[in-house]
């Protein structure tokens, strides 16, 4: 190659620090700008590219060698690339970071061999082009972010997964067989039957109700009413009680007679685990062959199980639906729910939690519900198929008539419990992953996503007529925009994230009150008695924040947890349980002074 002028950096130079400045600096300053910043970053590496092919003064030969080159090599480097990174976000992981990468990389070996002659100069920016795509074969990425970031780690070191079973001392009990057929009815009872003798004092009364039986609580709406705590955790701070490792999952514990069950991953199975409540002393495992991955939420079960009428009832992220024995986990039956109902594995697993009402369990297999007998497993209904969801059934009052709600991509849709038969649909299409939550007389209050988050709220009025049931809209609020963070009702106000930041708004009309607090992308308990939101970060710090509307305000804050934390917490009494994908920890929340 002859000798060439100078190179023009300068532009270069500008472009990579206007690309790197939205790209990356933009999320830190402007919440919610995530979708901006990458395309800033994707169009910032077009204008470089333009750069060098046409306003560098780089020789004709040298500017379309190294053009074919950058593009051979983007292309061709997804070949050697961990499955994590190469299907990450949506399989555009390495594109959205690898162009910022490949864009500084050729302005700035550009800028040091400018005045080099062209074969060095030519050297070291194939070389730095090389560099910037082959350097992402080394890493793996253990997820994203709330906010998309990705979670990069060395590709040879050990997952917390890997170190969980390298480092395990239990032993799991072995794989229970799966019964797929149901029950054999009961012997008839004797003419005279002769009294069981009583339990021993210790030994737990089934019968009674569950303190947390399930996701977000009784009515899956993460009320705690009754609990009044100290707030001034400087003087009396919540007491750690015991922690320990935990498989990868994003379940949360049903909390019932000493018991704090679960589902987490443990190597090929998904396991339902059940935990002393006082001690964390594992008291029993049942295990499916079965195991769930996706790049960007990584490994393991999404539902929380649910206690009823003593049994513990889970849905795994492949569809397996399992009714275990909650006092032991001997096994009563089990389905395959995304074959009798013909979903597809979603992209994100199934991720419902199980309800039960009617005598029924009740599960969402992406947007398409389906019932069996709670006590045989026998099919009772299936739903219409609607469109993807990754929310629960919810169990709810509407017109003095039980109702099970589900929220789909298409809107929200009520069936009778007992017979599956469709009520009303209201249409409000999104991305489904929040649950409902009831409000006064029959209204109520829902929100949907988006392509970029959370897309709003909006408060619906359910009406019985003769003609039947209808459901339209009061309001639809923008200043409340929860994704896949679950909000609260208090007083009159919904608190919730809008993206990662809390906010607070009138649901008279939906305005919002105040917007503070940077929290991640959390959840949160409310604690009516008190007016206060115990919030669970997504660094896994617990927050206390007054539930009023007159202004934010955060009153205590402690760590809990290490590591990203989308759980829900869950209690029973003063006794909170918080966990992640890594580990799991019990506090005992201080009381309020009398």
């Amino acid at each position: 190659m002859e000798p060439a002028p100078q190179l023009r950096v300068w532009p270069a130079v500008v472009a990579v620090a206007l690309q790197f400045l939205l790209r990356f600096g933009l999320p830190a300053l402007v919440p919610d700008s995530t979708p901006y910043a990458v395309g800033a970053g994707l169009l910032g590496g077009a204008v470089v590219l333009v750069w060098w092919l046409f306003f560098s003064r780089a020789p004709q030969a040298e500017r379309w060698t190294i053009a074919v080159l950058i593009v051979a090599a983007f292309l061709l480097t997804p070949r050697i690339l961990h499955p994590s990174v190469a299907t990450g976000m949506m399989g555009l992981m390495f594109t959205i970071y690898a162009i910022p990468a490949i864009s500084l990389a050729l302005a700035a070996s550009a800028a040091a061999a400018r005045r080099w002659k062209s074969a060095p100069r030519f050297a070291a920016i194939a070389a730095a082009i090389l560099l910037a795509n082959g350097m992402w074969a080394l890493v793996r990425t253990e997820g994203i972010t709330g906010d998309g970031h990705s979670q990069f780690a060395w590709r040879w070191s050990a997952s917390f997964e890997q170190q969980l079973l390298s480092a395990q001392t239990e032993a799991p009990p072995a794989p229970l067989e799966i019964r797929r057929d149901p029950l054999p009815e009961p012997p008839a009872a004797p003419a005279e039957p002769t009294p069981p003798p009583p339990l021993p004092a210790a030994v737990p009364d089934e019968s009674a109700a569950p303190e947390w039986p399930g996701f977000r609580g009784p009515s899956r709406d993460s009320r705690v009413p009754g609990l009044r705590i100290a707030t001034s955790w400087t003087a009396s701070p919540p007491v750690e009680l015991w922690r320990r490792a935990a498989g990868p999952g994003w379940s949360s514990f049903a909390i019932g007679h000493g018991r704090a069950c679960t589902q987490e991953q443990r190597g090929e199975f998904e396991a339902v685990s059940c935990y002393g409540l006082l001690d964390g002393k594992l008291l029993w495992t049942h295990r499916t062959a079965a195991r769930f991955w996706e790049s960007n939420a990584g490994t393991g079960p999404r539902g929380t199980p649910t206690l009823a009428h003593g049994r513990l009832y889970a849905l795994g992220a492949t569809g397996i639906l399992n009714a275990l024995d909650a006092a032991s986990g001997a096994i009563a039956w089990s389905r395959d729910v995304a074959a009798d109902t013909g979903a597809k594995l979603p992209e994100w697993g199934f991720s419902a939690s199980p309800v039960v009402a009617a005598g029924a369990v009740i599960v969402a297999a992406s947007g398409r519900l389906a019932a069996y007998d709670a006590a045989t497993g026998e099919p009772r209904w299936f739903g219409p198929a609607l469109k993807g969801s990754y929310s629960s059934p919810h169990l709810l009052l509407a017109g003095g008539a039980p109702q099970i709600a589900l929220l789909t991509n298409t809107g929200l849709s009520a069936f009778d419990p007992a017979s599956g038969e469709p009520l009303w649909q209201h249409d409000w299409p999104g991305d489904a992953i929040l649950q409902p939550a009831a409000l006064s007389g029959s209204d109520l209050l829902v929100a949907t996503g988006g392509a970029a988050g959370g897309a709003g709220t909006r408060r619906l009025s359910i009406h019985r007529a003769a003609e039947g049931w209808s459901a339209s809209e009061i309001w639809t609020s923008r200043g409340l925009k929860p994704y896949f963070n679950d909000f609260v009702v208090n007083n009159g106000h919904a608190y919730g994230f809008d993206g990662a930041i809390l906010s607070c708004i009138n649901l008279d009309d939906g305005k919002r009150k105040w917007k503070g607090g940077r929290y991640g992308h959390g959840q949160m308990l409310l604690l009516p008695d008190q007016d206060l939101l115990l919030i669970l970060s997504e660094s896994g710090e617990l927050v206390l924040v007054s539930a009023t509307p007159n202004q934010f305000q955060e009153i205590a804050r402690v760590p809990a947890l290490e590591g990203k934390t989308w759980n829900h917490p869950a209690i029973a009494g003063n006794i909170l349980l918080v966990r992640n994908a890594q580990e799991m920890a019990a506090f005992r929340l201080p009381p309020a002074e009398k």
